[in-house]
């Protein structure tokens, strides 16, 4: 396996800089995905129908790469990175064609299936990658790469979205993906190459995984069809999450006692690991909860068409990377602990000005509140995850990455979920299939308040996170040596 170095330098033109690229090509499928699809998401439904089936769309692909991510961050961690890599940009590849070539909505959701399940790879193995080539400090600088992507992402894919939406069509917003992985696979098989895993491989946990994929599943199904398809207190309602609870209880049982579980609940008891993923899961719900109802809200309720709904969003997706981009200085200098509660507070401070949103909002005003939120989700997403993984040693890293990704996805599905189903329970539908707007906005108003109350939860848990001392020393060690060699330079 690679290791660390501070040898040949962080640029893309160094030693390492093309498997960096490579990683930001890879990375490129799912930021792009993010954002894309969202604007689209009304037309979708008016060609093929069921908008109540719009957070199927989010859900499934959320879903698939919430419990395939722990999976893939234990594979990494036996099988290699390289390799989960290629499954993974191969499994996406199949899904945007699939979805791309749709006929129907549940063929669409089959799609997004695909390309959670390739997406669940592709992010933590990326970022796994880069934990191991790059040392500490040196990831504060890849951290401005990496969220370059996003940062083209939040623009390109709002863009694109509205633009194939009303003028091509909404297909292409999943076809623009098999160049993208074609040429990722390339360069990741041409340049990334990682020495093989000596010694005994640990058993996969297989049984474990199936009990957390049927628990997640059940869990969805019962919130998306909860007051809609069945009543809440319903025998089908009681039975879906009845079972739910039994599969995942199950699955925790097991995790305590096996050996090598498919995700090790037990890392959970390290307060660093612990709130980490406690604060990934609510970035989670809030980021995914506003970037699927904005442009919702933007068309259905201000009555903007999809490109213009596109910008609202790429303000989010734009303030996020900028942040980001920045935060590993911050890190460096004031502690993890401190920069992820400034950016929770910005957080709450966007979430608190969504609340302030009616039928006459100024689209400018929208796009104000998402830029706000996506400065401080790069303040608090990039160095509780990286605080988590300088927590770890390198055969753990990989599940370490996993579970604050799985964390975050399971988040966003269960953030989609509940939000469609406030949504579905308080809004009627029109003649074309599409929501009315007076039911809409109040509607719109109950999400925002689940997410501004999220955000709430996500500022204390930020503040109560602990101030690891490995990392503190790892983080003083790497910012001296770095300074040293500048003073020698």
């Amino acid at each position: 396996m690679p290791a660390a170095t501070t040898s040949s330098g962080v640029g893309l033109r160094s030693e390492r800089g093309p498997i960096l690229l490579s990683l930001m090509l890879a990375t490129a499928l799912v930021a792009l995905d993010a954002t894309i699809i969202a604007t689209a998401s009304a037309v979708i439904a008016r060609d093929l129908g069921g908008f109540d089936q719009v957070p199927w769309l989010f859900s499934t692909y959320l879903l698939a790469q919430a419990v395939s991510t722990p999976l893939y961050g234990r594979l990494a961690d036996i099988l290699g990175r390289k390799r989960l890599m290629v499954v993974g940009v191969g499994l996406f590849f199949a899904g945007s064609v699939l979805c791309g070539a749709a006929w129907s909505m549940g063929a669409l959701i089959a799609g997004r299936v695909l390309q959670g399940l390739g997406a669940g790879a592709v992010m933590p193995v990326s970022l796994t990658i880069v934990s191991d080539i790059y040392t500490l400090e040196e990831r504060a600088k890849t951290q401005g790469y990496m969220a370059s992507v996003w940062a083209i992402s939040s623009v390109v894919g709002p863009t694109l979205g509205g633009v194939f939406s009303e003028f091509l069509s909404w297909r292409w917003i999943f076809f623009v993906n098999v160049p993208l992985c074609v040429l990722a696979t390339w360069m990741l098989v041409r340049r990334y190459h990682e020495s093989p895993i000596e010694g005994e491989r640990d058993p996969i946990d297989y049984p474990g995984a199936v009990l957390l994929a049927g628990g997640s599943t059940l869990l969805l199904l019962g919130l998306l069809e909860g007051g809609s398809t069945w009543a809440w207190d319903s025998p089908a309602s009681v039975g879906v999450f009845g079972a739910a609870a039994l599969l995942l209880a199950s699955f925790v049982a097991r995790s305590l006692r096996a050996a090598h579980p498919i995700l090790d609940v037990r890392i959970l008891r390290r307060r660093v690991v612990g709130s980490s993923t406690t604060v990934s899961l609510l970035v989670g719900v809030v980021v995914l909860g506003l970037s699927t109802y904005i442009p919702i809200y933007a068309q259905g309720v201000l009555g903007f068409g999809p490109l213009v709904a596109g910008f609202a969003l790429a303000a989010l997706t734009l303030g996020w990377p900028l942040s980001a981009s920045n935060a590993g200085h911050l890190y460096l200098r004031i502690g993890f602990r401190l920069t992820a509660t400034i950016g929770a507070t910005v957080v709450l401070t966007g979430m608190s000005l969504a609340l302030l949103l009616g039928p006459q909002s100024p689209i400018l005003g929208v796009a104000g509140l998402c830029f706000v939120v996506g400065l401080g989700m790069g303040l608090t997403a990039v160095p509780t995850l990286i605080a988590a993984q300088a927590s770890a040693g390198f055969t753990e890293r990989g599940a370490v990455t996993g579970t604050n990704m799985f964390a975050r996805s399971l988040g966003s599905a269960v953030g989609v979920a509940v939000c469609g189903a406030i949504v579905n329970a308080h809004t009627t539908l029109a003649a074309d299939g599409t929501p009315e707007g007076p039911g809409l906005m109040t509607a719109m108003h109950l999400v925002f308040v689940l997410l501004a109350s999220c955000a709430a939860v996500l500022l204390v848990c930020a503040t109560l996170m602990p101030a690891d001392r490995a990392a503190a020393r790892e983080r003083r060690a790497a910012h001296l040596a770095g300074s040293a060699a500048r003073r020698e330079a």
